[in-house]
């Protein structure tokens, strides 16, 4: 999944630091999604990302959680804890949607166009991606 979102991102004109900043936010999504959550009643979680001018978006769907997600504070010796953190870090903004049974973790970033985008982004598009738990 990481790989194909930079793919994708990369071709559409996103600088090369920019993408791999993505993939590392969508991994961190995935992966509390995967542990944290239930999973969709369908069996999954979901996936989504876009691009709109100068805006990139990723989502994951899951059937929510006993908790709220949030940024933890982990200590040194934590082995976990550190996933928002990085998003928050890396993202320009984050969120949580509670929706139809389900919650939604999204964030944003910033992508100024490349020189190979010659200044004119690609057409809106979203990808839905399911991944089985």
């Amino acid at each position: 999944m990481r790989r194909r979102l930079a793919a994708e991102l990369l071709e559409s004109g996103v600088y090369e630091d920019i993408a791999d900043d993505a993939a590392v936010i969508l991994s961190e999504l995935i992966s509390n999604a995967l542990r944290h959550a239930r999973p969709l009643p369908s069996g999954d979680i979901r996936v989504a990302w876009s691009r709109q001018g100068d805006l990139i978006q990723l989502a994951v769907s899951d059937g929510g959680a006993m908790t709220e997600p949030r940024r933890a504070r982990a200590t040194l010796s934590s082995l976990g804890g550190r996933g928002l953190g990085i998003v928050e870090t890396l993202a320009d903004g984050w969120g949580v949607l509670h929706e139809d049974g389900g919650t939604t973790v999204w964030a944003t970033l910033h992508s100024p166009h490349s020189a190979k985008s010659n200044g004119s982004g690609p057409a809106p598009y979203e990808v839905p991606r399911s991944m089985s738990r």
